[in-house]
């Protein structure tokens, strides 16, 4: 007999048989002997079982590979096993088995595969186990399983009269307790032919126990009635919203699906993260979702769709979102627009820091994809305000900020209408050494911007687009050379829409191709 010496202990008292326990493996032996008929490798630290291994040992009848640490197991791991009659894989790491893998193995009558971390059970998994007489799945992580995988077991459609014309005796034992079982719809059908099971199938264990939803943790499946799935139904009771301009708005959907369905809000084909929604359970069978929009902006205006879906289907509700004129009360006010020249500036999310000039602590707001327009109201007179616009999360650089100050406090009319408008031009120059932001005020000329874009193109055309494609966009790059785009020291003239004065910080406009932070 040959004795590998990879084994720590090899029982010889037993005749074609080989039993390794406890030994550090960091395979399968590869000189076994083609005649053996029983395998047992135990507690050996085996982690996969590769293509073909054990295709040399023809006779092999039993093999038993529990306790190890087994994540994977080949589609082709028990090719060569015709004879195979038993195979144990208790207490591995098993995630998945290839069910295809039993065409090799036409004589399996025993497969035990507790204590593993099978989650997913699909259609024709036994498919090729016609002829087994003892399946245990138990203390897997296995939610929701299809009644189909019995229907479509080659065994289970031979009927008990067939069975008993044939004088097959024997019982078929089924383990499935001790899993994490999700009682909602989609386990109807599972749970019907749990209720129907009986002889020749015998249930190791009948109680099978729900895990999951809350309302029926701890009930045994012979005590929930269950319903068909529902695809999703998505309304709300209000699709026309309108608010005045810095109001908080709340928009509502109300979603009936079965099962519970995953609810995401949309505003221009992007999904929303820059708002809240939280959502609650009405009943067992409605849902509802809340987004939160504080302090409504002109940028916040459009249509906001709340969508949901489970596995069955999906549906939706849109939302229009407008703003009301201002109110008597409202003060000062600015309005934010940029122009981005990146890769894809559709895909671009944009973060506003904006507060006091002294405060440490700016108020962050993030704007999505497709949105280049922000608004502030209510500003207080004679005050220094600072606002700048970075991309995604990241911190304020030099160039990408505007400091101003709003007019005195005169009347309230002349507050309503003493707006000032601010343009912050984001130019990602292709350049080998790129620019920074541009930003000016309303006041200054367009030449800043015109130029701005001009020197962008002509120097595209200059074949730099490849040291681009290496920087990615604005927020990535570092400051450039100061060579002029254009220079500008003639006062600008203050103006607000009604004719009214705004004090605006440092009149001198200087816009360098590196910056121009401060074109007011």
């Amino acid at each position: 007999m040959v004795v590998t010496s990879l084994c720590c202990l090899t029982l010889l008292l037993l005749p074609r048989s080989l039993q390794c326990m406890e030994a550090p493996l960091a395979r399968i032996p590869d000189n076994i002997s083609h005649d053996f008929t029983k395998i047992r490798i135990e507690n050996c630290h085996l982690t996969e079982l590769p293509p073909g291994s054990f295709s040399t040992v023809s006779a092999l009848e039993f093999l038993w590979l529990n306790f190890n640490k087994i994540t994977l197991m080949n589609i082709k791991s028990l090719d060569g096993l015709a004879n195979l009659t038993e195979l144990r894989l208790q207490g591995n790491k098993l995630t998945s088995i290839p069910w295809t893998a039993f065409q090799d193995t036409p004589k399996l009558k025993i497969l035990d595969l507790k204590h593993n971390r099978l989650d997913v059970l699909p259609e024709h998994a036994l498919r090729h186990l016609a002829g087994l007489t003892y399946l245990d799945l138990s203390f897997n992580r296995l939610s929701i399983i299809s009644k189909d995988v019995f229907l479509n077991w080659p065994l289970y459609r031979r009927t008990e009269k067939t069975w008993s014309k044939e004088g097959v005796v024997s019982n078929v034992v089924l383990a499935l307790h001790d899993n994490p079982w999700t009682c909602d719809c989609r386990l109807k059908g599972f749970v019907e032919f749990i209720r129907a099971v009986s002889p020749p199938i015998i249930l190791m264990n009948s109680y099978l126990m729900c895990k999951s939803p809350a309302s029926r943790v701890g009930k045994f499946f012979h005590e929930v009635q269950l319903k068909t799935c529902m695809t999703p139904n998505a309304t709300s009771p209000d699709t026309n919203v309108t608010l005045p301009l810095g109001a908080n708005a709340t928009l509502r959907c109300l979603v009936k699906a079965r099962p519970e369905p995953s609810i995401q809000w949309v505003y221009g084909l992007k999904i929303i993260r820059g708002f809240t929604a939280t959502e609650t359970q009405i009943d067992e069978d409605t849902f509802s979702s809340h987004l939160a929009i504080p302090s409504l902006h002109v940028a916040d205006r459009g249509l906001y769709t709340c969508s949901a879906n489970n596995f069955i289907g999906n549906s939706s509700v849109s939302i229009l979102v407008g703003l009301s004129s201002p109110n008597s009360s409202a003060g000062y006010g600015i309005t934010l627009e940029w122009f981005v020249a990146t890769e894809n500036p559709a895909e671009t999310w944009y973060t506003i820091h904006f507060g006091k000039y002294d405060s440490p602590k700016k108020e962050m707001t993030y704007i999505g994809p497709g949105i280049n327009s922000y608004s502030v109201e209510n500003l207080r007179p004679v005050t220094k305000y600072e606002v700048c616009v970075t991309l995604k999360n990241q911190p304020p650089r030099e160039g990408q900020c505007v400091v101003f100050v709003t007019g005195n406090d005169v009347s309230e009319r002349e507050q309503r209408e003493r707006l000032i408008h601010i343009v912050v031009i984001v130019c990602a120059m292709v350049l080998a050494v790129p620019a920074g932001m541009y930003t000016c005020t309303a006041e200054t000329r367009v030449g800043c911007a015109e130029r701005c874009a001009g020197l962008w193109k002509r120097r595209r055309r200059q074949g730099d687009m490849q040291e681009m494609e290496r920087q990615g966009t604005f927020d990535s790059l570092q400051a450039g050379s100061s060579d002029t785009l254009c220079r500008d020291t003639e006062k600008p003239k203050a103006t607000s829409r009604g004719g009214s004065a705004a004090q605006i910080h440092k009149p001198r406009r200087t816009c360098t191709r590196s910056r121009c932070s401060q074109c007011l």
